[in-house]
């Protein structure tokens, strides 16, 4: 078996694909239009070359819906090699921050969590530590 994505919906596509590659540096992998199902799903991901790499599907409703994001979502988790350098950055292009870099509590790994355009938390986590 192997992990292959994750899907979330997004209500606008264009911002989420703006979020996902401009401020985490993610490439769009694919994007397909489905007409009689109305909808478009783009696939975004770090890894351009390896059609197996994990990768986040956004999937765009095209009658303009909107969507809760449920009580048992969680998050999505990105490493980062700075990630105070990272959180400035992204703070500065407006990018919320609720949970600014520092220990995680009980533990030493140094995390922060973002939203994305939709309002969902993403972890950044420091490597290397």
């Amino acid at each position: 078996m192997h992990y292959l994505h994750t899907m979330m919906r997004v209500k606008d596509q264009d911002k989420s694909i703006e979020f996902y590659t401009k401020q985490l540096g993610m490439k769009v992998i694919r994007q397909n239009e489905y007409p009689d199902g109305q909808f478009t799903n783009t696939f975004v991901g770090y890894d351009d070359k390896d059609p197996n790499a994990p990768m986040i599907e956004l999937t765009y409703n095209w009658d303009g819906r909107d969507y809760e994001l449920g009580d048992a979502w969680g998050h999505i988790a990105i490493g980062v090699d700075d990630i105070y350098a990272v959180c400035e950055r992204l703070e500065k292009d407006g990018v919320p921050v609720p949970r600014k870099p520092g220990p995680m509590k009980h533990g030493t790994t140094v995390i922060a969590f973002i939203r994305d355009p939709d309002n969902r938390s993403i972890e950044l986590i420091q490597r290397g530590q």
